[in-house]
């Protein structure tokens, strides 16, 4: 065997061995993350929900005298929201900006950088453990188009983190009903998977993907890992924060509006499914968060249709995430999302009518 051979099996054994070492860094990082943000607090809330069939109150405010917005509705609302999701902020900013840093890209493109179902099928299996809002996992899912994986599998990540979410799952079975969670779980899993597959034909003819496009893999950036941290860190912070703040506020002051308190008569109808499936799609809410508003909205004469049509809704997407993701996804892609949540809220809204 020549010298050239010897030294090229002998970069690829430490090329393997450093890929190996990455990744067991990453998942150590995110598996205590997610242990201190979600697995364990959401142990806790399992059993409260099975004690007591409640996870807490509704996130929306419930006075039905207070119908007009208001900077005072826009604050109080950010404020109880940033509470609440803070800690899985900063977890997915510290991951996504990882992501981009320290895994290594030809890696990650072998598992999901095809177009293929079972790329998209990886994505969506990666997201189960994360249990986060769709707001938490974007910079997730912007890091993941930072290393040019495919539309299909970074959106099933994102999407499948808070509709499949099992913490969720489990909640809502003893807050609400074991119908609302079939619901929750069957159109889920469509979103997941099959609307993030079929986003890959949309990527193929879009417009390019700006500002946020995916780095070329072709020259590897050769500055320390931790200049290339705290870069990812920095554009993160630049791009993504100010459009969240500004989006939450926004949808906080325009809540009385967007969630009206319906009477029975009219709180089970089409045309408050098709209602509730477009402010649903837009809002922002924390995890599981969607099952108090539900019970609370219920509880003050709303039907099962528009209470079905919310528990997708709100949890998949939102304005705010969007904003978040937007240069990251070419632009048809983003607008087949929106519409393939408020359609399936549809959907799932009018099988909520019939079912419950």
């Amino acid at each position: 065997m020549n010298h050239s051979s010897d030294g090229r099996m002998a970069y690829d054994h430490s090329d393997r061995r450093r890929t190996i070492w990455f990744i067991t860094i990453f998942i150590i990082i995110a598996a205590t993350g997610l242990t201190y943000v979600k697995w364990w607090p959401y142990y806790d809330k399992a059993l409260k929900a099975i004690m007591e069939h409640s996870i807490g109150s509704s996130i929306l405010g419930m006075d039905p005298g207070n119908a007009v917005p208001s900077w005072q509705a826009a604050w109080d609302y950010a404020v109880t929201y940033f509470k609440a999701v803070w800690k899985a902020a900063v977890l997915g900013i510290l991951l996504g900006t990882l992501i981009q840093s320290l895994l290594p890209s030809k890696w990650l493109l072998r598992v999901l950088g095809k177009t293929t179902f079972g790329s998209t099928a990886i994505g969506g299996i990666a997201s189960i453990p994360g249990m986060m809002c769709s707001c938490c996992a974007a910079p997730i899912a912007i890091g993941l188009r930072k290393k040019k994986v495919s539309v299909g599998s970074a959106l099933a990540f994102w999407i499948g983190n808070p509709t499949i979410n099992p913490a969720t799952l489990v909640f809502m079975t003893f807050v609400l009903s074991w119908k609302f969670t079939a619901l929750r779980l069957v159109f889920g899993l469509i979103l997941t998977f099959g609307v993030s597959y079929l986003a890959n034909r949309f990527a193929k003819e879009a417009d390019p993907v700006e500002i946020d496009a995916p780095e070329s893999t072709d020259q590897p950036d050769e500055r320390p890992l931790w200049k290339r941290w705290l870069a990812s860190i920095g554009h993160m912070l630049i791009r993504v924060v100010p459009a969240y703040l500004i989006a939450v506020l926004l949808l906080g002051a325009l809540q009385v509006w967007m969630f009206p308190h319906l009477g029975a008569a009219a709180g089970n109808t089409l045309l408050a499914v098709i209602f509730f499936s477009v402010m649903g799609m837009l809002f922002v809410i924390p995890t599981a968060a969607e099952i108090p508003i539900i019970q609370a909205f219920m509880a003050a004469g709303l039907g099962a249709g528009p209470a079905a049509a919310l528990l997708l809704t709100l949890p998949a997407i939102s304005l705010p995430s969007l904003l978040m993701v937007r240069r990251s996804f070419p632009r048809n892609v983003m607008w087949f999302v929106a519409a393939s949540v408020v359609l399936l809220g549809i959907v799932c809204g009018i099988a909520g009518m019939l079912m419950l």
